[in-house]
Formats: structure tokens, sequence, C-alpha cells
């Protein structure tokens, strides 16, 4: 069973992280939600409260993971992005090649680290022009290598379902699209 570690901090887009986390659950993914605070608890984008499985601190191996998502929302994303050991952890991913997905504002922190350079990369429209070194484009989703990238709310079952795809073949990801009655189709 593939597992997926989905940050959450406070200002993210409840309906980016909660979508994706959902539709990941059922395909069968453990997806472990951490709290990147000092509580479970966060406080959304919209003011709603979500409480998280665990708290960062409370990870201690970040490498039983095959997987790490991190949702938008602009102060969701400052709030990753100021967080060392969450860059530690997506660094740490990147050397080895392991599979990271972000959506909306959130790519925008593998641009700024680099991570983007040479790859076929998508997000919300404000943040595109910090895509460093990317072959930008305005798709839905874009998988490229280990790095998957989307744009925004609208996307966000878009983007779940690349990543069943992803994880678990097209198999199960056609099967939830299904299940979920959805009309849309990805890139």
């Amino acid at each position: 069973m593939s597992c997926v570690c989905a940050f959450f901090a406070n200002g993210m887009e409840e309906v980016e992280a909660l979508t994706v986390v959902d539709l990941l659950r059922r395909a069968g993914v453990d997806v472990t939600t951490v709290s990147i605070h000092e509580t479970t608890e966060i406080q959304s984008a919209h003011g709603i409260r979500i409480h998280g499985d665990r708290i960062l601190d409370e990870v201690e191996d970040f490498q039983r993971f095959d997987m790490i998502f991190l949702p938008g929302g602009a102060g969701g994303t400052d709030n990753l992005e100021a967080n060392e050991k969450v860059r530690d952890v997506i660094e740490s991913f990147a050397e080895q090649g392991k599979k990271i997905a972000a959506i909306c504002a959130a790519p925008r922190i593998l641009g700024r680290m680099g991570l983007l350079r040479g790859k076929r990369a998508t997000s919300y429209p404000s943040v595109m022009n910090l895509l460093d070194g990317a072959d930008v484009t305005e798709n839905s989703v874009e998988t490229d290598g280990n790095i998957t990238t989307s744009r925004g709310v609208g996307t966000a079952i878009d983007m779940g379902l690349e990543l069943i795809r992803i994880l678990c073949g097209q198999e199960q990801s056609e099967e939830i699209r299904q299940s979920i009655v959805y009309k849309g189709k990805i890139n």
C-alpha cells in the first residue's frame, strides 16, 4: 500500500487539501495529514478548522512515505515555505527522486528551491512567474518525472485522480473517477 504525507498549514486551501486526501483514501492509499504547527488543529484559508492526524515533530521517519503533498492557498504556502523541516523533507525527496505533489500556490516553493528547472509544471496563475526554470503550462495537472503540480481549487479532483494513477494505476484512478461521478478528464 502506498503512503502519502500531506502537509497541512494554517491558511491552506481546504478544498484542495481535503479533496486530494479524500480521493487518495478512497483508493486505499495510506494518507497521513501532518500539521506543521504545534497543534493538530489548522485554521484554513476560509476559517474552517481542520485537524491533522499528527504534528510535524511527531513524525520520526519521512522515508516511509512514497509521496509528499503540498496543498496551496497563499497563507498556507507561506507557512509551508517558511518551515525549515518541511523544506528539508522536500529537498530530501527531490534528491532521492521520490514523488512530490503541489497544488495552487504551493508549486512556487518547488520553483524557488530550483526543483522545477527543465520540468513541465503548472500552478495558480499569480505564481506562475515563480516556477523558476520550468516549462510552465496552463494544464490542470502536470506530471514530469517525480513532480506533479496542479492549478487550484478547480483542479483538485484532477490532481487527486492523477495522484491515484501514479500510486495505484490507471484502472484504480478510473474506478474512483466513475464512483464519484466525475465527468472531467485530466490531461
